[in-house]
C-alpha cells in the first residue's frame, strides 16, 4: 500500500499557464482559428500534462496485461480460458493486432503476465509479474483477496517505473484475458449504478443464450459479494481481475510522472474506472482512443467525462485502439511545434 500511496501524492493539477501558452500558439498558426479541432485539444492537454511547452513524443510504450478469470467456469465466454496463455505467446512472436498496429504507431509492446493460469515459457518479451493463477470464481465469492488486489495496482506500478527509466513520452493500455469482459461490467455496474442488463455486450462472441447467462453471472456476483461502489479496492477485489488492477495501477504511475495515458476499450475502461474512483484528478491524464463496440464502454467514458477520439467498432482489445490513438496524439504534437505562425511565415492574418 506504501507503493501506491507515494504515487497518489505524486498526482497534481494540469499546468494551466504552459495550456494557456499552448492555446495562444495554436490560435496564431498558419490556419483558421480552431479548424483542426480535436487534434488541438489534444496537443493543449498533452501540453499540460507533460509539463513541456514543446512535448515530444518519441518514446511510445503500450502495456499489454494478460490474466485469467475463475468465473469462465460459469460458462461467461465463447472461447476457453486457455486462449490467453496461446495469445501471450502470439503477443511475444509479434503476430498479434496489437503488434502491428504498435509498430505503425512507433510504439513497443510491454507484454505482462500479472495473472496467466499457467506458467508460461521465459522470454525477454515477457514480464512476469503474476499476482495468482486466474482470480477465483467471483460468482461463488471474491475474485481475490483485498491484499491481492491492492498487489495487483502495485505491480502495475511497478511494471511501469521499471520501463518510465528507458524512458515513455505517452503511453497505452491494453489486455488480455478470456472473460475478462464479465468482471469489467461488473465493476462498471456497480461504479456507475446502470443495470447489469443496459451495460453488458457480448464479448468476443457469445450467442444469444451465452449473453444471457452472463448477465445472470454478473448479477449473481454483485449480490454474493455486496461490492462498496465507495471503496474501488473493495470493487476491484470482489468482481475484478488481475489485469484489470494492474491496468490501473499504470494509469496512475503515469499520472504521477506526468506520462499521458491513451486508454484502450471496455477492459481498459474499466481499469481505467478504477483509477479514476482511487483518484479523479487522474482523468486529465486520461485520453479516450475510441468508443468500443462493447456497450458498457460508452457509459464508461461519458460517467468519467472522457470524449474519445475514435469511434471504429473495434472490440479486439490488446490495446489496439491505444495504438492509433497515439497516432493521432503525435500529429496532434507535431502540429503544434511544427506548423508555422503567421508571423514567421510572413502570412497575412484574419481580417479584423
Amino acid at each position: 500500500m506504501d507503493k501506491l500511496k507515494a504515487v497518489l501524492a505524486n498526482i497534481n493539477k494540469l499546468d494551466s499557464k504552459l495550456m494557456e501558452s499552448a492555446q495562444e500558439r495554436l490560435d496564431n498558426l498558419t490556419k483558421p482559428l480552431g479548424s483542426l479541432g480535436r487534434l488541438e485539444e489534444l496537443a493543449k492537454q498533452i501540453v499540460g500534462i507533460s509539463a513541456k511547452e514543446s512535448p515530444e513524443l518519441k518514446n511510445k510504450v503500450i502495456f499489454t496485461l494478460a490474466a485469467d478469470h475463475g468465473v469462465t467456469e460459469e460458462g461467461v465466454s465463447a472461447y476457453p480460458k486457455e486462449v490467453t496463455a496461446q495469445m501471450v505467446y502470439n503477443f511475444i512472436r509479434g503476430g498479434a493486432g496489437i503488434n502491428v498496429l504498435a509498430k505503425h504507431a512507433g510504439a513497443r509492446v510491454v507484454v505482462v503476465d500479472i495473472g496467466v493460469a499457467e506458467d508460461l515459457k521465459s522470454s525477454p518479451e515477457l514480464v512476469i509479474r503474476k499476482i495468482g493463477y486466474g482470480t477465483k470464481n467471483m460468482a461463488k465469492g471474491p475474485a481475490m483477496t483485498r491484499d491481492e488486489a491492492i498487489k495487483s495496482i502495485e505491480a502495475g506500478i511497478a511494471v511501469f517505473e521499471e520501463e518510465f527509466k528507458k524512458g515513455i513520452d505517452i503511453i497505452g493500455t491494453g489486455e488480455m484475458g478470456i472473460g475478462n469482459t464479465t468482471p469489467a461490467s461488473a465493476i462498471t455496474a456497480v461504479f456507475t449504478a446502470r443495470t447489469v442488463e443496459e451495460l453488458t455486450g457480448r464479448g468476443a462472441g457469445v450467442d444469444d443464450k451465452g449473453l444471457k447467462n452472463k448477465i445472470e453471472i454478473i448479477k449473481k456476483a454483485i449480490k454474493v459479494n455486496k461490492p462498496n461502489p465507495e471503496d474501488a479496492i473493495d470493487v476491484l477485489s470482489k468482481v475484478g481481475g488481475f489485469e484489470i488492477g494492474g491496468l490501473a495501477g499504470i494509469i496512475l504511475a503515469a499520472a504521477s510522472k506526468k506520462v499521458p495515458v491513451m486508454v484502450d476499450g471496455f477492459i481498459s475502461g474499466a481499469a481505467a474506472l478504477v483509477a479514476y474512483k482511487i483518484e479523479p484528478k487522474v482523468k486529465d491524464y486520461m485520453i479516450a482512443a475510441h468508443c468500443s463496440v462493447e456497450i458498457g464502454h460508452r457509459i464508461i467514458l461519458d460517467y468519467i467525462g472522457l470524449k474519445p477520439l475514435l469511434d471504429l467498432d473495434l472490440r479486439l482489445g490488446e490495446g489496439t485502439g491505444a495504438a492509433l490513438g497515439i497516432s493521432l496524439a503525435d500529429a496532434a504534437v507535431k502540429i503544434l511545434t511544427q506548423m508555422a505562425t503567421f508571423k514567421s511565415a510572413n502570412v497575412s492574418e484574419k481580417v479584423k
